[in-house]
């Protein structure tokens, strides 16, 4: 999508990106991470996503003639410009040399570790913090949501919340989130001729309205998509309505052709489909499926089945591609260690708060995952990529030093993988195929235990620093507190 990333901030970035300009400070190294601190919908798991959007905002990122002559004419509250020109003839030639590696998307992801990390000169790092967090913040959320409505369903999902997603640009990454999380298809057309993505729809009540009767509109349906044909049955009423799609649904098996399904979306979506099923049965047409929509979640359609209703397919939109229940993730970017330029030496930066959740954690770090005899993920550790892990391979909690676990002799594998370097994407087409991150995500969530899966209340999974970190950042934590 044509997007001006650059443009795409908060005015404070720009502001310190002119402050690191002004003292000399521009090309410090520095290393940042983005990560999250809770668990979205109360749930147990998060689905990676955004990765994609990210390397279209490292391939595309520039100030425009339009960016420099909108900061130029910016005022200062005191009076005179905000902007001097010096930083802004910076602006005007400026493109990325930073690096960064991220979890690729699809991958199941939990709190407290780093799902991206940028290192590079301070000044670009700051630049890009709003647009990366925009991106795997809202893609992150929906494909995690995506992934339970899924899981709940066990049958095709079809997201079709365009209508009433967060404007254009946040339907169309909504859709494609959607598809990354284990959606079979959206209705949403831009979406799908932008990433390869399957698009599915049929027809609205309006098209049952505009014609003089019910069965007079199905049959003109069915004779305009014999290959695609699913009556959506309520805009009068539900037992009349699938009476007439049976009648349309024979007439079609005279032709050769099949009614693959029904729609019911209001009233009692259980009565309602047992029902249609029981009719569709009598009537013969046993394999023509029934879909069920009308403001589902997981919640709704894990009791639909629970209550024995074997549906087809689902449709899904609001509640999906709003994550109507949980309005963001709550990612942050925080800046970690900077190395002054000619220095090969790191220096330790950490952010300590009154609220203990909100203490970071200092050095370049990455993931590693370890897995059990099983194949199932048994915990992942945050280390210092320029330190030395230690062999016993001990993960610390990071709030609560005295819990511990153990993971030595463990098979793992490091979670952060290139996606830029020196300002240029490098990932393969692989990473950036949301058909290939819905297969990731289909396979990482078949290493969780099924607890950690549950709708409510699932099992909290490990993860905590490498106990060399841990005591590192707790000796940073003394001494920035004077206790040391």
């Amino acid at each position: 999508m044509n997007i001006d990333y650059a443009a795409l901030t908060d005015l404070y970035q720009i502001t310190m990106a002119q402050g690191y300009f002004d003292h000399g400070m521009g090309t410090t190294q520095a290393c940042f991470h983005m990560y999250f601190r809770n668990y979205p919908f109360k749930g147990g798991y998060a689905i990676a996503c955004g990765l994609d959007q990210l390397a279209e905002l490292v391939e595309g990122y520039k100030f425009t003639d339009e960016d420099i002559e909108y900061l130029a004419g910016l005022k200062a509250p005191a009076g005179g410009n905000l902007f001097h020109d010096d930083f802004l003839s910076y602006l005007a030639d400026f493109r990325l040399s930073v690096d960064i590696d991220a979890v690729h998307e699809g991958t199941p992801v939990f709190p407290n570790e780093p799902l991206v990390r940028v290192v590079g000169p301070i000044l670009e790092c700051q630049l890009i913090e709003t647009p990366l967090l925009n991106c795997v913040n809202f893609e992150t959320l929906v494909a995690t949501k995506a992934a339970r409505v899924c899981q709940a369903a066990e049958t095709p999902v079809a997201e079709f919340g365009l209508r009433r997603a967060q404007g254009a640009a946040g339907g169309v990454w909504a859709s494609r989130a959607a598809i990354v999380g284990g959606c079979a298809s959206t209705s949403n057309v831009l979406a799908g001729r932008l990433f390869d993505i399957p698009v599915s729809g049929t027809h609205a009540h309006s098209w049952v309205m505009s014609f003089p009767d019910e069965l007079t509109a199905f049959r003109a349906y069915a004779e305009s998509f014999p290959n695609n044909c699913i009556l959506l049955v309520d805009t009068y009423d539900v037992e009349q309505g699938v009476k007439n799609a049976i009648t349309v649904g024979l007439e079609m098996r005279e032709r050769g052709e099949r009614l693959m399904g029904i729609r019911i979306d209001s009233g009692d979506l259980t009565w309602l489909s047992k029902m249609a099923r029981r009719m569709l049965d009598e009537a013969g047409l046993t394999d023509c499926g029934i879909v069920l929509s009308n403001d589902l979640d997981e919640y709704t359609i894990r009791s639909i089945r629970q209550e024995g209703v074997n549906a087809m397919s689902w449709g899904v939109g609001t509640k999906l591609a709003c994550a109507y229940d949980q309005p963001t993730l709550g990612g942050v970017y925080k800046l970690s260690c900077t190395r002054p330029e000619g220095s090969d030496e790191w220096i330790d930066h950490i952010k300590i708060s009154e609220s203990i959740q909100k203490l970071t954690t200092p050095g370049v770090l990455d993931v590693r995952r370890y897995y059990d005899e099983s194949g199932r993920i048994a915990g992942d550790m945050v280390f210092d990529t320029n330190a030395a892990v230690n062999v016993d391979e001990v993960i610390v909690d990071p709030y609560d030093g005295l819990r511990r676990k153990k993971l030595a002799g463990k098979r793992y594998e490091t979670l952060l993988k290139p996606l830029a370097r020196d300002g240029k994407c490098v990932l393969e087409e692989d990473a950036r195929s949301a058909i290939a991150a819905r297969e990731r995500t289909r396979a990482g969530l078949e290493t969780l235990d099924e607890t950690q899966k549950r709708l409510l209340n699932p099992h909290t999974y490990p993860v905590g620093l490498e106990r060399g970190l841990f005591d590192r950042r707790s000796a940073l934590v003394s001494k920035m507190r004077g206790f040391a």
